[in-house]
């Protein structure tokens, strides 16, 4: 009974709205009487329900933790994920990482050994304890010997997204590739062997191989044109991008329910789940981009950027922009003389 009456005396509250497992839960009960709940979501936010006459009272408490910036680098010498885990970085810092530079740099195809990467974060603390990370804030990426630099600005109006030091958004129009870290097991080519049918012909997009179910992104903003079985393409969708882009994505397994042709997508939406259905030898997704109707290679075409900074921003930008690589700059000056020593 108790527990109804709770349940129902805190519905529009953030009170018990998502309990998951390994959240903690308290209770004070006198003398068999149901006194105060304490609902702990996580170590800076909980709730406390008080027992009143009137019924509920709710309390949300929200602790601030204490900021402060860490430094790391490292080079490639195996792959992303192991030199970086090996300098330090948590798996979500190293997946944050690659999707603020995965518009410039393909992380299947273009990395090489001796390629090198810098960044600034937070981490947040508790009293004195460490309880988790926060935003990159500055990044430098080395790739094939041209140096990207990309850093965190929050507008006037709370929106925050990563630009180069000039003011130009790391964000492209389109993701290089639309499935994380999978590896590309036949390029754009003018002429190659079919796997399945064995004719020698051009192959007009790239195959991603990748287990069955690995998640496929809308490489872009768009309308699902079509979403259906496709010749030999198996399982496809294509996205319309404005009025002279599409891309294909053949070869699903399934596709994300809840979506239909006419849908809107956003870039990184999920729309399907790579297979082998069609024409395919093995689970990979095949990947088209054209440009009025005329194939393009996906891993080289010039991909257009979003929106720069907004010239009301710019003053504040250039300022931070300023400090961020000051900071940057001063952190790889100190790694470098205590490594020297």
């Amino acid at each position: 009974r108790d527990a109804f009456l709770v349940s129902e005396g805190v519905k529009g509250t953030e009170a018990l709205q998502r309990i998951y497992p390994g959240q903690i839960i308290r209770f004070v009960i006198k003398d068999k009487q149901f006194i105060k709940l304490q609902h702990i979501r996580n170590q800076l936010e909980s709730s406390l329900v008080t027992a009143t006459d009137q019924g509920y009272d709710v309390e949300t408490i929200a602790k601030q933790p204490d900021i402060s910036p860490r430094f790391a680098d490292g080079s490639i010498e195996n792959s992303l994920f192991y030199d970086a885990s090996q300098a330090g970085l948590s798996d979500k810092m190293i997946m944050e990482l690659a999707a603020i530079f995965g518009w410039d740099i393909d992380f299947v195809l273009d990395l090489r050994q001796g390629d090198r990467f810098n960044l600034v974060f937070e981490e947040k603390y508790l009293d004195g304890k460490l309880i988790g990370e926060g935003n990159i804030l500055s990044a430098q990426f080395i790739n094939q010997g041209e140096t990207y630099t990309a850093i965190r600005y929050t507008d006037s109006e709370g929106n925050s997204s990563y630009y180069t030091p000039e003011g130009d958004s790391m964000r492209k129009a389109f993701l290089r590739s639309p499935v994380s870290f999978a590896r590309i097991s036949s390029s754009f080519k003018n002429r190659r062997k079919h796997p399945v049918l064995g004719l020698t012909r051009a192959h007009k997009g790239t195959d991603y191989a990748a287990r069955t179910g690995t998640p496929i992104k809308a490489a872009g903003d768009g309308k699902i044109i079509w979403r259906g079985t496709k010749g030999g393409y198996g399982k496809a969708v294509i996205v319309q991008h404005g009025g002279n882009i599409t891309t294909l994505y053949g070869h699903m397994n399934n596709y994300r329910r809840g979506q239909k042709s006419g849908s809107r997508v956003s870039q990184g939406d999920v729309i399907g789940y790579v297979g082998q259905t069609g024409l395919a030898s093995g689970p990979h997704l095949h990947y088209e981009f054209r440009v009025n109707g005329v194939h393009k290679n996906p891993q080289t075409v010039k991909l257009p950027h979003a929106a720069p900074i907004a010239k009301a921003e710019k003053d504040n930008f250039f300022a931070t922009a300023k400090e961020s690589l000051a900071q940057l700059e001063q952190f790889k000056v100190t790694q470098l003389a205590s490594a020297s020593d």
